[in-house]
Order: C-alpha cells, then sequence, then structure tokens
C-alpha cells in the first residue's frame, strides 16, 4: 500500500509542475488533460498528506513518553495525544485503503433505466408503475434529469415496461446496485377480499454507452417508423414520429415514442441500444456471464427477490443488507440516500475482503 501512495504523490507532483510549464500553457487540450488526470488523483494524495502528519505527530508523542525524564503532566498530555493520534491514523487508513480500490469504469456515466412488470399479473404492473415513479422522484432531489424514453402500459393503467435516461453525475455509481428482482406484499386494488398478494418487478440498471464507447455500423440497423399510442392502446399520434430500431446481428429491438419529433425518438432509441449492447460486451469481456443481459435481473420469479416492500408492515426488507427499513412512505416518494449508502459501504467491504462494519486492516497505525 505504501508503494502505492507514494506513487501517487510522485504523480500528482509530477503533474503539478507540468502545469506550470510554459511549453504546455499554449496547449489548452494538453492541460485539460493534465488537470483532468491530477484532480482524480489529488483526494488521495491529500489524504495521504493528512496520514503522513497525523503520523509524525504521533511519533513525537511517542518519543516524549519514552523519554523516562518527562515530567508527570506532559507524559499524561502526551499519552491523551497519542491515543487521539492513534484513532485519527487508523480512520485514515481506513479511508485511503477505501480510496485506492479499483474504479468502476462507468461510475460516472448516465443511466439508462429499464423497468419491467414480473409475476403477478396486473399488480406487478402497478408496482413497476410505483418504482419508476421512485427512481423518478430520486432522480428529481439529486438534480438529475430522467427522459422517459418507452413505456408500455398495462389494461389497468400500470406499467407493463417503463425505459428511462437518467442524465447525472454520478449516476450510474448511486443506482448500479438497484438492479434485480423487486418484490411486493400488498392488498391490489383489484382484490376484492383484501388478500395480501405477492408480485414482482424486474429492474436493469446499465451505464449509458457513448459513441466512443462503441461503434455501431448503420448497416446493422433496421430503423422503422409508426404511429405513437398511449395507455389502453388507443392511437394519439396519426403522424409516423415513434421509432422502432432493430439491431439485426444481435436481434436486440429497442421502440421509443415519448417525443413528438422522430429525430428525438431516434436518437433516444439509440442511446438505449448502444448501452444494451454495450453491457453485453462488457459481461462477454470480463468472462462472467454465458447468457444475455437478462441475468442482471434473472427471470422475475419471486424467490430471485434483492427487495421486499410489505405494505401491511410498513417495511423494506433489503435482502443484501438483510436489513428492515421502516418509511415506506417516504422511500416510495424517492428517499433513497439511506438504504442506498448502506451498499456502497457493502460492496466496499466486500471489496476489502471485510464484513460491513469491520474496520479490518485499519485496527494497524501503519500504512
Amino acid at each position: 500500500m505504501i508503494q502505492e501512495l507514494q506513487a501517487i504523490e510522485d504523480k500528482y507532483r509530477q503533474l503539478t509542475a507540468a502545469l506550470s510549464d510554459p511549453a504546455i500553457a499554449s496547449n489548452p487540450q494538453k492541460i485539460r488533460d493534465l488537470a483532468k488526470e491530477r484532480a482524480e488523483l489529488e483526494p488521495v494524495f491529500r489524504k495521504y498528506e493528512e496520514y503522513k502528519r497525523v503520523h509524525k505527530d504521533g511519533e513525537e508523542a511517542r518519543y516524549i513518553l519514552a523519554d523516562p525524564k518527562t515530567e508527570p503532566e506532559l507524559r499524561r498530555m502526551a499519552e491523551s495525544e497519542a491515543e487521539e493520534l492513534g484513532k485519527r491514523a487508523q480512520a485514515i487508513v481506513a479511508d485511503l485503503r477505501t480510496m485506492l480500490l479499483p474504479k468502476d469504469p462507468n461510475d460516472e456515466k448516465n443511466v439508462i433505466l429499464e423497468i419491467r412488470a414480473g409475476a403477478g399479473g396486473d399488480e406487478a404492473s402497478l408496482f413497476a408503475q410505483d418504482l419508476f415513479r421512485m427512481y423518478s422522484r430520486f432522480a428529481e432531489k439529486k438534480g438529475w434529469k430522467l427522459e422517459v424514453v418507452d413505456t408500455s402500459f398495462s389494461p389497468i393503467g400500470g406499467l407493463k415496461e417503463a425505459i428511462g435516461n437518467i442524465r447525472g453525475k454520478g449516476a450510474y455509481s448511486v443506482l448500479k446496485y438497484e438492479s434485480g428482482v423487486h418484490r411486493v406484499q400488498r392488498v391490489p386494488k383489484t382484490e376484492a377480499s383484501g388478500r395480501i398478494h405477492t408480485s414482482t418487478a424486474t429492474v436493469a440498471v446499465l451505464p449509458e454507452a457513448e459513441e466512443i464507447d462503441l461503434k455501431i455500423d448503420p448497416k446493422d440497423l433496421k430503423i422503422e417508423a409508426f404511429g405513437s399510442s398511449g395507455p389502453g392502446g388507443q392511437n394519439v399520434n396519426r403522424n409516423y414520429t415513434a421509432i422502432r430500431v432493430t439491431h439485426k446481428p444481435s436481434g436486440l429491438v429497442v421502440s421509443c415514442q415519448d417525443e413528438k419529433s422522430q429525430h428525438r425518438n431516434k436518437e433516444r432509441a439509440l442511446r438505449v441500444l448502444r448501452s444494451r449492447l454495450m453491457d453485453i460486451a462488457q459481461r462477454e469481456q470480463h468472462a462472467k456471464i454465458a447468457q444475455n443481459r437478462r441475468s442482471q435481473v434473472g427471470t422475475g420469479e419471486r424467490s430471485e427477490k434483492i427487495r421486499t416492500y410489505n405494505f401491511s408492515q410498513s417495511r423494506i426488507t433489503d435482502h443484501r443488507l438483510n436489513m428492515n427499513f421502516h418509511n415506506m412512505e417516504g422511500f416510495l416518494d424517492g428517499d433513497l440516500d439511506d438504504i442506498l449508502a448502506k451498499l456502497v459501504l457493502q460492496a466496499q467491504a466486500e471489496a476489502l475482503g471485510e464484513t460491513p462494519g469491520d474496520p479490518g486492516q485499519a485496527k494497524e497505525v501503519g500504512i
């Protein structure tokens, strides 16, 4: 770890010196690239500088304690200071270990959000609608922009499928843990006898792929225009503004009809298609799967749940965290920060080979 931190410190200082070089001042693109690279290293550099200061102060306190001639009052002060500095050093080491974890290259990207009704018939479509609203409200509170790409409604007005594009800094790093099967237990509006019904919806969170990430040959695309339709299937647009894009090599099909402009619908459909193809390519590249993109959410069966929403007990259970939360109304209104923060901490702990809440090697003051 110390070698890695020293290498980061050396690189940071080299970049700082390069940005002051008059020979580079005339190259704006080079300056931007160097400044970006330095900004990525700066948090670790600053934290390592803090560690070195705390470690040095701790050494001085320990030197005073080791001197048999130290006065009792000064010794008590040094003992207190050494204890406090030791705790600070432990916390800094823990932070540095987390900061040195490999970065997900997709973390800063926008998100393609896909929600589909799973098991449970009409009630599943109503739950899918609740989830789409939940993520919409969450995006709004984060100051992100949500663009609806495509929606498909059930006969009673729920969502059979909804695809959206969430645009905001770090959106994927925050939402990537939401992929999976979400289960709801409640009395449906359609249930006259008042029995609790269990149904599911699947959530897929994909990093938005840009053109520089994945090139698509126009010859591989079949693009069709058709009339948009709304809930219940009625024709709401007699002009052919809706777009259906088929990627012939893979067979993937994406439709978009939310915009009144054929050009905008085509742009959004291609954005979703590119992200789906990128998702498949990345999974194949890392040899993590041998199946198609549905592996991210499974089949939608109740047994594959990652989270359960129990309305009768106003309880949300996240099965990965093995924790319960009791703010159903706020949760469905987009108050997801608490649970998402805990999922991030769990992922970091697992990457460090620890259990959540276990300080692990942070018990060691030295790096």
